[in-house]
C-alpha cells in the first residue's frame, strides 16, 4: 500500500532531556542524528516546509534536548542532540551523550535512523559509529550528505558515489543520498524513504479502524 503523508502538517510535540520524559513508547519514530554542524534542524525545517519548526542555531551544540515532532498520529520524527561538539563543557557533553545512547538503545518504537553529515567531510569516526550501531541493531539507515549545494554537480556526484561505496562495508540496510536544505536537493527522496518506514504503522492503524468498524456494524445488526 502506497501511503501519502503531508509533511507540512508536522507539529512540535515536546522536548525531553531523556527518554523518561518522552511520551509513551508506541507508534513509529524515525530519528535524525548527526554532528552538531551537520544541519539537522535545517533539514527538518526543509522537509516539513516550516522554517521555524526545528530551532536552528549558529552555535553548534545548542540542541541539548531530544525533540519530538508528529507528522501524523503514531508517526513521529525525532531530532537527537548533536554529537561531536567541541565548544561544550565536558560534563554537559557526557550528559547529552548518555541521553542519546539511552534513546538509541531502549526506545522500542525507533524504526529508522537518518544520519546527516556534511558532504565535504563525510564519515567521521562518530558518524561511522552511529551507522555501525544501527546496523548491529538491524535498523535501516538513511545517510544524508548535507550542504550538497556547496559542491558543483560533478564533485557532488563523485562524493555520493564514493560514500555509497564506503557504506557497503557496514552491511545492513544503508542508503546514501545527497541533500541541500538551501536548494531543496534530495527532499523528495527523503520524504519517500520516511513514508516507506512509516507505512507499516499507517497500515496497522487502517486495519484496526476497519476491524473496529466491522465490530460496530455487527453489534448494530445484532440489536
Amino acid at each position: 500500500m502506497n501511503q501519502l503523508l503531508n509533511y507540512r502538517n508536522t507539529r512540535f510535540i515536546t522536548s525531553a532531556p531523556d527518554i523518561r520524559h518522552l511520551p509513551t513508547d508506541t507508534g513509529v519514530e524515525i530519528a535524525f542524528a548527526g554532528r552538531s554542524n551537520a544541519g539537522k534542524s535545517s533539514a527538518l525545517n526543509r522537509l516539513t516546509d516550516q522554517k521555524g519548526l526545528a530551532r536552528t542555531s549558529k552555535t553548534p551544540g545548542r540542541t541539548q534536548l531530544i525533540n519530538m515532532f508528529e507528522v501524523t498520529p503514531g508517526c513521529n520524527l525525532i531530532d537527537l542532540p548533536g554529537y561531536g561538539f567541541a565548544q561544550v563543557p565536558l560534563e554537559m557533553k557526557k550528559k547529552w551523550q548518555r541521553a542519546l545512547g539511552e534513546y538509541l538503545q531502549k526506545r522500542e518504537c525507533l524504526q529508522g535512523l537518518v544520519v546527516l553529515m556534511d558532504i565535504r567531510h563525510p564519515m567521521k569516526d562518530l558518524d561511522q559509529q552511529m551507522i555501525m550501531w544501527a546496523v548491529e541493531s538491524r535498523l535501516p539507515v538513511l545517510v544524508l550528505l548535507t550542504k550538497a549545494d556547496k559542491l558543483k554537480s560533478g564533485a557532488r556526484k563523485q562524493q555520493l558515489m564514493k560514500t555509497r561505496k564506503d557504506s557497503l562495508t557496514f552491511g545492513g540496510d544503508v542508503q546514501v543520498e545527497f541533500f541541500s536544505s538551501l536548494k531543496g536537493l534530495g527532499v523528495d527522496q527523503v520524504r519517500a524513504k520516511l513514508t516507506e518506514w512509516f507505512t507499516p504503522e499507517l497500515e496497522r492503524q487502517q486495519a484496526f479502524l476497519a476491524e473496529d468498524g466491522e465490530a460496530q456494524i455487527s453489534e448494530n445488526t445484532d440489536d
